[in-house]
């Protein structure tokens, strides 16, 4: 079953995306959803896959953006932030099912579009997106610059 995230479902889905986000423990992204749910923005939306015993085991995260969006030619457009299903379950058909949702949503808003990215040496997210109907549009490389860091003979 897929349903729209709510707070009762915190705990199992901060586990999921502490394994999809390993930077941050369970209780930080705990906290982070916590405050996501109560300011309610109704350009979020998250939903989850429950098992028929209602154990979560999957996960999408979505958000409209009015900003540029790379290979988008419309606005505002769903921007998929976030997937994940617990190993045990992957191959199942459940991030299709979560994809659905996601784009369903995005529909009622008037988003023409849906679109996400992936790390350029993520080959399994490129696979799973390709699988979920998206087509790669570019590779961006980003790089900075610290601001007022001189080189030695620029003075």
């Amino acid at each position: 079953t897929i349903e729209r995230a709510c707070e009762r479902h915190l705990g199992p889905w901060a586990g999921l995306r502490a394994a999809l986000w390993p930077d941050q423990g369970a209780d930080q992204h705990r906290a982070e959803l916590a405050q996501t749910l109560a300011a309610a923005d109704p350009r979020d939306f998250a939903c989850v896959a429950l098992t028929g015993e209602g154990a979560c085991v999957g996960f999408a995260e979505a958000a409209l953006r009015s900003d540029y969006v790379n290979g988008c030619e419309t606005s505002p457009v769903v921007f998929l932030e976030g997937i994940f299903v617990a190993e045990p379950y992957r191959r199942s058909g459940i991030a299709r099912l979560l994809c659905r949702a996601v784009e369903a949503w995005g529909h009622v808003r008037g988003c023409s579009e849906f679109a996400s990215d992936a790390a350029i040496d993520n080959a399994a997210s490129h696979a799973l997106h390709r699988a979920l109907g998206f087509v790669e549009t570019e590779r961006v490389v980003f790089f900075r610059k610290a601001v007022g860091a001189a080189e030695a003979g620029d003075a």
